[in-house]
This record gives structure tokens, sequence and C-alpha cells, in this order.
């Protein structure tokens, strides 16, 4: 069967670097890796979830949404012309399992058209890494995460994981909607070795990942019409892949989630090689790129207070440095909650001035801005949502379950098409 391969080895352009900044070790913020993102939770007896979503109903959109009639245009322009429109979206856990970014990603393929499923991971770093509407399966593989990594190189793809499999490792997915085309992006290098990929159980086509140079590569293979199951093997020596990404024949919204549990801001401030993150945006061209961090730092009052607006500031600087005509939006975090001494859960201190200073940011910077904690109730939702019929949130106060991360999709969408009309 003829199979459509393209490498593109990325040549990365030199970014000029921000102004000198100070820095601070990025490791004394802790990582949240043992926490997974909850399923399921006992009854509660607060207010429903329509009563929630009713009293929201009043929220004028200069609350929620900033930066619209112009750091969105190009993002609405995109979606206006009808073409294959990409978003990458930066974050930490909820982005980890797909949640919020789920329904984002289902609503503006419903109106738009759904071009593929865009970029997944080899393998799940975590137990609740997910991808709705992907099944995942993989063995063999040795793991390295951005932030965390042993290895200090920044070469992590977009994804920011790296995998690493010898001979016999192998990684599947199941994805149905007609997809067409499968790129797979990997790390090239004089050791690198050589895999096959299959799809409904037969080899379509296969790539060697050696080169005399280290760098970022990415090859495509056409996928069989009606094709749903497919698998890659690594077939000699060691290779080192970043992830893949699928796609339609068709126009419509690619919606990568882009998740690192535990993740803060410096995972693109400082984590990241620039070179190669700008290479690896520069492969993808999203036309809207979402940053959605600030949870886990909203836990240290001094980093809140002193560097974190020195971090995104940066981070948002490597983005544009890199994609002068996308679309940049913050995203802030939602309510996060803690536990009282009256036994009352009530919003962590920091968290508002977190929010509020990522707004100036935003308006300094001339992004986009959504205030994801004001658009679901502000201080307080947590105990709200928490106590409600059923519970919206798990008992960590933290991440939302499916349902409360559907209505935080909802809403997000909601201002979004507003923005756009």
């Amino acid at each position: 069967m003829p199979v459509k391969t393209i490498l593109a080895v990325v040549t990365f352009a030199v970014i000029a670097m921000a102004p000198p900044i100070r820095i601070f070790d990025a490791a004394a913020i802790p990582q949240v890796w043992d926490l997974p993102v909850p399923t399921s939770e006992p009854a509660a007896a607060g207010p429903t979830i329509e009563a929630l979503r009713a009293e929201r109903a009043h929220v004028l959109d200069a609350e929620v949404l900033s930066g619209k009639g112009g750091p969105l245009d190009h993002f609405y322009e995109t979606l206006a012309r009808g073409g294959t429109v990409r978003v990458v979206h930066f974050g930490d856990s909820p982005t980890t399992g797909d949640l919020i970014t789920a329904d984002t990603r289902a609503a503006l393929q419903k109106e738009f058209g759904n071009a593929g499923a865009g970029f997944l991971l080899i393998s799940k770093p975590w137990a609740w890494y997910n991808h709705r509407g992907v099944v995942m399966d993989s063995q063999g593989w040795q793991t390295e995460v951005a932030g965390v990594s042993e290895l200090k190189d920044g070469l992590y793809g977009l994804g920011g994981a790296r995998f690493a499999g010898d001979a016999g490792a192998e990684a599947s997915w199941s994805v149905g909607g007609g997809q067409r085309s499968v790129e797979v992006a990997f790390l090239s290098g004089p050791d690198g070795g050589s895999f096959a990929f299959e799809a409904d159980g037969r080899e379509i086509g296969s790539w060697d990942t050696s080169a005399s140079d280290v760098s970022a590569g990415f090859v495509t293979f056409a996928l069989p019409a009606g094709s749903s199951a497919f698998r890659l093997h690594v077939t000699a020596g060691t290779v080192q892949l970043f992830g893949v990404e699928f796609q339609r024949d068709r126009k419509g919204v690619i919606y990568s989630s882009l998740g690192n549990n535990g993740a803060n801001v410096t995972l693109l401030s400082r984590a990241y090689e620039h070179r190669h993150l700008a290479g690896q945006l520069q492969h993808y061209r999203p036309d809207l790129v979402v940053l959605a961090y600030g949870t886990n730092e909203s836990g240290f009052p001094k980093f809140v207070d002193s560097t974190w607006g020195i971090e995104m500031k940066l981070a948002v600087q490597r983005i544009r440095a890199a994609l002068p005509e996308a679309s940049i939006l913050l995203m802030s975090p939602m309510d996060r909650g803690e536990l009282a001494e009256d036994g009352s859960i009530r919003t962590i201190e920091a968290l508002p001035r977190l929010v509020a200073k990522e707004k100036a940011i935003a308006g300094e910077l001339g992004v986009a801005f959504f205030n994801t904690f004001e658009a679901m109730g502000g201080s307080g939702t947590m105990a709200k949502w928490y106590a409600a019929q059923p519970r919206l949130v798990g008992a960590d106060y933290i991440h939302p379950m499916p349902e409360g991360a559907k209505i935080v999709g909802e809403i997000f969408d909601k201002y979004r098409s507003k923005g756009a009309a």
C-alpha cells in the first residue's frame, strides 16, 4: 500500500531572549505527581447543577473575557475562513485528564467541523492521562517528563514528555471518526532506532530515526479509509518519541490538550530548551495558544507575589517570538479551596491575587484573558461546588469532577462564541 512519508527536520531560528530576570529554583515548588484526578465522590446535599448554572447567567462578558477585538482576532478570523483551525492548550492536571478541554473541543468541532483527534502522547505518564474518544495502551517505554525529568536537555516535544523504547516497545490507539493521516514526532540522532506503524493490524510504513545530529523530526503516514485501530512498535535499536497527531481530510478544528500533571508556568518559561519549544510550535502552527496555569502556584504565596508574574511574561514572550501571528489566551485557574479552622471550605488566600496579576499581565502584553475564577463564581465557589448535587469537585477542593469540568467548558465556549459575534 502506498505510504506518504514526510520528514521535517526542524531548523531552529534563533530567538532573542528576554532581558535578564531574577532566577529562582523551580524545584522549590512541589509537584503534585501523586494526586490523581478524582472520578467519583459521595453524594452531597447542596444546590443542584441547574441552580448553579442559573446563578452565573447574569455574568457580563467584560467580567470574564478580556482582549476581544484585538488579541483574539487571528483566531476568530481563522474560524470564519472555514479552513483547518489549530488550538494547543497547555495546562496542569485538569488538562492532563482532558477535563474542560474535551468539552471545549466538542463544542468547537460541533460548530466548525472535526479535523482530527489532535496530538496524543505515546504512553500515559500518569494513569489519569486522557483524551476523550481515544483508547490508549502501551508497554516498554521509559518516560521523561518536562519539569521533573532527569534529562535536562529541554527536548520534550509539543506535549512535554519524551518516550524512549527499545525493540519490542509498542503503543496503540483506538481512534474513531475517520482519521486519514497520522504524524509521528520523534527525536533523531546518531543512536536512533527504527519503528513501524500499523493500521487495523496491517503495517503501513516504517521509519529510521538515526541521523548524524540530534534534532526533532516528523514523519506522516496515510491511513487506510475506515481504519480505527493503530499500533506503533519499535523494530530495532532505541527510538525516542514525543507523540502522534491524528488528522482527518476535512476542514475544522484540531484541539490538542497538552496537560502535565502538577505543572506550573515554569514548564514553558524554563523547562523547555527555548529553540526546541519554538521549533515545535512553528511546526504545528496553532492559531490559538491557551496557557492554563496557576492552580499549583497558588499554594505558594511568596512565589505568587514575587516571581510568578515574571515567569508568566517569559512564557508568553517565548510563544509570541515563535508564533507572532497566533492568538494567545491566558486562562486563569479555577477556584481552589482549603479547610478553615471552623471546618468550612474557603478560597486559598493567594488565588485572587494570582488571578488579578494574570489579568494585568494579559493587558500589559496585549493577549487575551479568560477569568475562569470569576466565571465559575469567584471566591467560595469550591465550597458550593463540593456541596452540589452531584458533587462538581473532588475532596481535594482543587480538581473538577467531569460534570464540573463540563460546566467550565460550557462557560469558556459561551464567551468565546460571544466574542466572535
